[in-house]
């Protein structure tokens, strides 16, 4: 008997292997998936003082387009809705950075630091 691997469950998969991948970096987990009504923020990792807020992107191909470009204008938008939810909500007061993991199909991350 199969059993359908739904959306949710892949990107789970590949926030794991970032994660890893992340930790391995040497950078500490912070949270993750902290939703609030403007978005979610997949990854929260510390490096050095630096809270630093981690967008996983997955594409099986670039067909239609790479992961790094599935990240539009809007989508900043709602993740940077985001991080001031959080800073507020969790009386941070630290410096914060944006990066992205994206990860295309079987090949290694591609970790992109200040991204936006």
């Amino acid at each position: 008997m199969r059993t359908k691997i739904t959306s949710i469950d892949k990107g789970e998969l590949y926030e794991d292997r970032a994660l890893t991948f992340l930790l391995q970096q040497g950078q500490v987990l912070v949270g993750r998936n902290y939703r609030c009504k403007w978005g979610e923020l997949d990854l929260l990792m510390d490096e050095q003082g630096v809270l630093v807020i981690v967008e996983v992107r997955y594409r099986k191909n670039d067909r239609y387009g790479s992961a790094l470009e599935s990240i539009t204008a809007a989508k900043q938008a709602r993740i940077i809705a985001a991080t001031k939810h959080y800073i507020v909500a969790k009386k941070i007061d630290q410096p914060i950075r944006f990066d992205v993991v994206a990860i295309t199909g079987d090949t290694s991350p591609q970790w992109i630091k200040n991204a936006f």
